[in-house]
């Protein structure tokens, strides 16, 4: 792997389990969304058994925590959500708050969303928002024109063969952009081992037939694939994308494989403006990963996994669950990041 260039500073946990019962096993995963000098985070709470619910509290600037719910704040609903809702993300589009989720029945996972016009409370559930597909048929169309990388085959292909014939899809890790471009709202989302954008005017026009014709143009829609050594494994979304002058930067999750199992880290992009499908740059080495305590061992060893994020001046806060079990902290400068990525821009091909 190449050196990392930039300094980045590991501010430590944040946020630890309790022992309240629907977060004694872990908290992780926060989404977070800033205004002014105030942080709301929702997070990822794990009870005993893997079932998840999603819990809240407020931090006033990057790291003091001052507010922090004794009880779930969006609880599962549904037989889709009936081992849990997960790892949440919130962006603000004209002036509504959307909060993407994963939703568990033990079996399958569905990306999910609520809304709220008000912090924290109100949100209101708003369903599925990914496609409900088996992965035959998603190999099926996916491949009508052009052959998968043989990743997508033995990710997808092996769940559905080998841990359950009706499986469907895993299609996870929705993110949405914090603002429509040209008129449409687009969104992240990760079915494996790629990271995929979609775009939509209106949310209702995510119908079977939008998603067979995105399938049978699939390798149109992937918008970051692994590349480097340290995402080699697999990649997925995660902070919500932050817009400068540059292009979008994409804080993401990468996953390579080792003697002792995966290791997750922290991964670092840059997207086109008006065309957020095309990657302008990324980093040739990690961001950050796993190397103190709190990231090493947890319910999951080796975890750095990003999904919110927060900027003071030109200071940038990465939040992250650290080891499935914790929520944990990282920083360092917007600017010198940019900087960086525009060192790596990606000669056209």
């Amino acid at each position: 792997m190449k050196v990392p260039k930039l300094e980045v500073n590991k501010l430590g946990v944040i946020l630890h389990k309790t022992d309240l019962v629907f977060e004694n096993a872990g908290v992780l995963n926060p989404a977070v969304m800033q205004e002014g000098n105030t942080l709301h985070i929702f997070f990822r709470a794990v009870r005993k058994g893997n079932y998840s619910t999603i819990g809240y509290c407020r931090l006033e600037g990057p790291e003091t925590v001052v507010e922090r719910l004794d009880t779930p704040i969006i609880f599962p609903q549904g037989e889709k959500e009936s081992h849990g809702v997960e790892d949440p993300r919130i962006t603000k589009i004209d002036g509504i708050y959307y909060l993407t989720y994963t939703a568990y029945d033990g079996v399958n996972v569905f990306g999910s969303y609520a809304t709220a016009e008000t912090l924290p409370n109100g949100f209101e559930k708003r369903g599925i928002i990914t496609p409900e597909i088996s992965c035959e048929n998603f190999l099926r169309l996916a491949q009508t024109k052009y052959p998968l990388n043989e990743k997508y085959l033995r990710f997808n292909g092996y769940y559905s063969h080998i841990m359950n014939m009706n499986a469907l899809l895993w299609d996870k890790n929705v993110v949405f952009f914090p603002r429509r471009i040209g008129g449409r709202l687009f969104f992240l989302h990760r079915i494996k081992p790629d990271i995929q954008i979609a775009a939509v005017h209106d949310l209702s026009d995510l119908t079977n037939h939008y998603w067979e014709d995105y399938f049978l143009h699939f390798q149109d829609h992937i918008a970051l694939a692994p590349k480097h050594s340290h995402e080699i494994s697999y990649i997925g979304g995660g902070c919500p994308p932050i817009e400068t002058e540059h292009g979008w930067l994409l804080i993401y999750h990468g996953v390579y494989d080792t003697a002792s199992g995966y290791k997750y880290v922290a991964c670092a992009a840059l997207m086109d403006l008006e065309n957020p499908g095309k990657e302008i740059s990324r980093l040739p080495y990690a961001l950050f990963k796993p190397e103190h305590k709190w990231e090493l061992k947890g319910e999951v060893d080796n975890v750095c996994f990003p999904t919110g994020t927060a900027l003071f001046d030109d200071t940038l806060y990465i939040y992250y669950g650290a080891a499935d079990e914790r929520i944990a902290c990282a920083s360092l400068s917007l600017s010198a990041l940019i900087s960086e990525l525009l060192l790596n821009v990606k000669k056209h091909e």
